[in-house]
């Protein structure tokens, strides 16, 4: 069977959208801030969240960058 797959190199695929991305990943940051603000106690929670939006936000933040500088 693996004879028989189409050989596909990285820039005959689809592209992805970049905007329709950036906006999904930062909408998705956002609304992991927004659990900051809840009926809980304690920072552990808080720091996961944190981390979790800024991963994210950093994400995106490197790919424009790479993408700018034509490394990507």
């Amino acid at each position: 069977m693996a004879a028989e797959e189409q050989i596909v190199s990285p820039d005959q695929r689809k592209p992805v959208n970049r905007k329709a991305m950036y906006a999904a990943l930062l909408i998705g940051a956002a609304i992991i801030l927004s659990f900051l603000f809840g009926n809980h106690v304690g920072g552990v929670e808080d720091a996961f969240l944190l981390i979790s939006a800024g991963g994210l936000v950093l994400y995106v933040a490197a790919d424009a960058w790479l993408r700018k500088s034509g490394l990507r």
